[in-house]
């Protein structure tokens, strides 16, 4: 028999010089994605041709990284480790600096998000940031370019953006407040979720949520839908047997969270003008249909989940962690130790979502609850952050969780075990009693075994961990202190090099700061450069820096700062 011979062929033509048993594909782009190989082998008895392969192309560039979610992640951690081009070294007034501004048509109060390398089908491939703002409007833009690739509205036919509902918090309208979420694999291209608020003609107010085409803008799964909820109890707006969700009392201030196929949602008041309760609902992000309603304060009042913009932190378990803001806790526990009425408000909580059924899995209350509740000194001004996995030296693994609130004590809870209520705190796995200069209205950031925090007036704090436990005071501090409502920092490091600690300072001009990770000192401040050169303009509150691939992102009032390395 004589031997075998091999003719490799795309689609259904041979390729020239591929005549061996195997063959590999020179270097793809997006546009090979679906192409189909075979291979038609023959002897002297005949030949015979193979089943094709398809070519399955990852889009996303080596070396790239993309922001899809609040700080970076579902722990929010805040850490973007693949940064390679920015430096401790060049990161300085000299060779860093504001190279473009992104104008928008309202106040950005999410995080910008980035996802690169997005095949435009009038326009090739881009890094797409998409950026949401109170006009209700969401935008993409080429990240490097500035060039914007589509712009839509949220609002239907004779509506407007939503009124500041009497609180100024958000003002002078609500349209976007929560940093969206994309899942690069869902639909054609993409999508992008997004919750909009609104108002139209007859004086109705709407919470919506979208799920845009990541490529295109436009509108998936028959979208939008109108955002809808009721929860047996007898609290605030009961109807006798459930609180009812009302739209007008609410905004979405914290991030969406994509998990497990579902995007959760939570649920702010308007500067805690009742009736209201708290809210936690989970959307299919296929099918955009409700699949679970939690609410935390069910026979009581208040227990809003905003958490100055963060968003809902998960583990790799599929459980949910949120800090609750001021509202009633019921003292009366059953067996289990979890309040006999259901309400949680002040909690630094855990909700399992088993099943797709949201339920509280474990708590945190501190002793002191009733005196925070009821003077407004809550835990819900700052976000829960998934610490990873750590070791306390003995072998054993800790599963921790970090938070704090305006009482300016750091809290560090185990969760398995989180804690429940009890006199003196004494179920909490760590506590730091008035750690903070300054009450805490920010999300912190996680980078190389430490935590940073920023609260109010005060530096920047370093916190590192050994054998499973924060240093009991900050090790290292930023030179300079940040006023309300404090920092949110991001991190930006090449593995553990390279690592920088970025924040935005909420003053006018606002101020971009840039800060070895390792000590805290001063890289950059977009201050420093003569004439003016990277001013920003007026600060925003509870802005979060978003850095990608050699740039880094600031919402404003009106558009998105973009600065990198000089020309």
């Amino acid at each position: 028999m004589s031997p075998l011979t091999y003719q490799w062929q795309k689609g259904t033509t041979a390729i020239a010089g591929a005549t061996s048993a195997s063959y590999s594909t020179p270097t793809t782009t997006a546009s090979d994605n679906g192409t189909e190989f075979s291979v038609v082998v023959s002897n002297s008895l005949g030949k015979a041709t193979s089943n094709a392969a398809t070519l399955a192309v990852d889009p996303k560039v080596p070396g790239t990284t993309d922001v899809l979610t609040y700080h970076n992640d579902i722990a929010r951690t805040g850490q973007n480790l693949t940064e390679t081009t920015l430096t401790t070294s060049n990161v300085n007034s000299a060779k860093f600096g504001k190279i473009g501004f992104y104008p928008v048509d309202g106040l950005v109060d999410a995080e910008p998000l980035y996802a690169s390398n997005i095949s435009v089908q009038t326009s090739g491939s881009h890094n797409l940031l998409i950026v949401a703002t109170e006009h209700g409007s969401v935008y993409a833009f080429d990240a490097d370019t500035g060039s914007k690739i589509w712009q839509i509205t949220t609002l239907k036919a004779g509506e407007t953006t939503s009124d500041d509902r009497g609180c100024s918090q958000v003002t002078p309208e609500i349209g976007v407040t929560a940093t969206p979420v994309i899942d690069p694999k869902q639909g054609p291209h993409g999508a992008v979720y997004v919750v909009a608020m609104s108002k139209d003609g007859s004086g109705n107010y709407h919470q919506r949520l979208h799920a845009l085409d990541l490529a295109l803008g436009t509108e998936l799964l028959r979208g939008p839908v109108e955002i809808q909820a009721t929860y047996p109890g007898t609290g605030d707006n009961t109807n006798g047997t459930s609180v009812v969700f009302d739209p007008k009392q609410y905004k979405e201030r914290a991030a969406l969270l994509l998990l497990n196929g579902v995007v959760y949602m939570s649920w702010a008041s308007h500067c805690d003008i009742r009736p209201y309760t708290g809210w936690i609902m989970g959307y299919s992000e296929s099918t955009l249909a409700q699949t679970s309603v939690l609410n935390v304060t069910p026979n009581g009042s208040d227990g809003a989940i905003w958490m100055s913009g963060g968003g809902l932190a998960a583990d790799s378990s599929g459980n949910i962690y949120f800090l609750d803001a001021n509202g009633d806790f019921d003292t009366t526990l059953n067996a289990q130790g979890f309040p006999a009425d259901g309400d949680y408000g002040n909690a630094f909580t855990k909700v399992s979502t088993s099943g797709n059924r949201l339920a509280v899995a474990d708590y945190f209350e501190m002793d002191n609850q009733a005196s925070e509740n009821s003077t407004d000194t809550d835990l819900g001004s700052s976000d829960a952050l998934v610490l990873p996995d750590l070791s306390d030296g003995s072998g054993h693994t800790l599963h921790l969780a970090v938070g704090a609130g305006k009482d300016t004590n750091l809290y560090v809870v185990n969760r398995d075990s989180m804690g429940k209520f009890s006199s003196n705190n004494s179920g909490i796995y760590q506590e730091l009693a008035g750690v903070f200069p300054g009450e805490v209205f920010a999300m912190p950031a996680y980078f190389n075994n430490t935590v940073y925090y920023g609260s109010v007036g005060s530096p920047i704090q370093a916190f590192p961990i050994s054998k499973a436990k924060l240093s009991a005071s900050a090790t290292a501090q930023t030179s300079n202190s940040f006023g309300y409502p404090g920092a949110t920092p991001s991190i930006s490091a090449n593995g553990p090099s390279n690592g920088i600690v970025w924040a935005v300072e909420n003053t006018n001009p606002a101020v971009l700061h840039a800060y070895n990770a390792g000590t805290l000192t001063e890289l950059y401040n977009s201050n420093q450069a003569s004439n003016g050169r990277d001013q920003l303009g007026a600060g925003n509150k509870f802005i979060t820096p978003t850095i990608a691939n050699g740039k880094v992102f600031v919402g404003t009032t009106n558009g998105v700062a973009v600065f990198g390395l000089l020309p």
